[in-house]
């Protein structure tokens, strides 16, 4: 009988040994879920250089000739732990915009390499790498930031022909800034263009609904000349009241807004939103508090613009209208469509 502690080789002795004590190679084989082929190649490796010969096929030699140059290497590694949320595919492209070619499949098997593969140990090496420079989070920070939202994604296909003919708007959680209090952030996704607008609040308010509304979102859509149509929301406190009684309800008629609610119990039919946050949670959030120490929503919030911007304008969107282009790209292209239907209804 052949023994082992080694996990990787513990599977091979065991059919081995298997076969030695039922006395039949083939029903072996076919408890094991391989062929006879494999059992025997197996077998001619432990004749030939004992149990531990059987590590040596547990994979194939990489082939070094295929490996990127050293400098792609560095370069997907930086670019790993500064935007630790981006996929592999995602990095391809930003990379590519910076003159280094490299396939998605390529960009993982430099992660794979350097213990890098998923999002969790992305973070953990911006981490390694942030105190190594000195900064140091205390550890409810760093117990807040492992948090992860459920990895479920609202889904759903939305009607919208243009920009402005639809807004997705939600609340989003911040989470509790030392000597400020809760931070509630204000979300706006125009759902054709994914052009988004975020403000940060102490509260969650119809007023503060209606604010980022009067703030951000009309006042861009009105430079470019495009109407505000319809407006989706869940049925959250901050949206839904009597209208003669509800300030959010109120702008909306003054500025006449059509105001669509979600069905009750039914998230994902706000799912541009969802989608929305936790694209800001891993790219943002979770990056900016592991750099930064804030202790101002002020400051917080100017950060957020900056990021906001980098999002609308440089930011590629792989949305089903955006196809690879900037929301920002995608809106402009939109203004064409927009203004082919305001023509064909004169």
């Amino acid at each position: 009988m052949l023994h082992t502690n080694n996990p990787i080789i513990k599977h091979k002795a065991g059919l081995i040994n298997l076969a030695e004590e039922l006395g039949n190679v083939s029903r072996a084989c076919k408890v094991m879920g391989v062929s006879r082929d494999t059992f025997y190649r197996y077998q001619e490796l432990v004749e030939d250089g004992g149990i531990d010969a059987l590590i040596n096929q547990s994979r194939r030699s990489p082939n070094l000739k295929n490996r990127v140059d050293e400098v792609t290497e560095q370069s997907v590694i930086d670019s790993a732990i500064e935007y630790p949320a981006y996929g592999q595919h995602r990095t391809s492209n930003e990379l590519r915009k910076k003159g280094v070619f490299v396939s998605g499949s390529g960009v993982r098997s430099v992660w794979l390499r350097h213990n890098l593969e998923n999002f969790k140990k992305r973070l953990k090496a911006l981490e390694e790498k942030v105190t190594n420079d000195g900064i140091i989070l205390s550890d409810a920070q760093v117990a807040a930031l492992e948090k992860k939202q459920h990895d479920d994604e609202a889904c759903g296909e939305i009607e919208t022909h243009h920009p402005g003919y639809l807004g997705s708007q939600d609340t989003f959680y911040v989470g509790n800034l030392k000597g400020v209090g809760r931070i509630y952030q204000q979300t706006f996704v125009d759902t054709y263009s994914k052009i988004a607008f975020a403000k940060l609040y102490t509260t969650k308010t119809p007023i503060t609904a209606a604010d980022i509304l009067n703030d951000k979102v009309l006042p861009y859509f009105e430079h470019h000349d495009l109407p505000m149509l319809r407006i989706l929301t869940d049925r959250g406190t901050e949206y839904c009241g009597r209208v003669d009684h509800h300030d959010y309800q109120l702008y909306l008629a003054i500025n006449d807004i059509d105001h669509t609610k979600t069905k009750a119990m039914s998230p994902q039919t706000n799912g541009i939103c969802e989608r929305f946050h936790k694209t800001i949670l891993n790219e943002f959030y979770q990056i900016t508090f592991r750099k930064k120490l804030y202790s101002t929503m002020e400051e917080l919030q100017k950060d957020l613009d900056d990021w906001m911007d980098s999002y609308n304008n440089h930011r590629t969107h792989q949305g089903k209208v955006c196809c690879g282009r900037t929301p920002y790209e995608t809106l402009l292209d939109g203004k064409t469509v927009w203004a082919e239907k305001n023509l064909a209804q004169i």
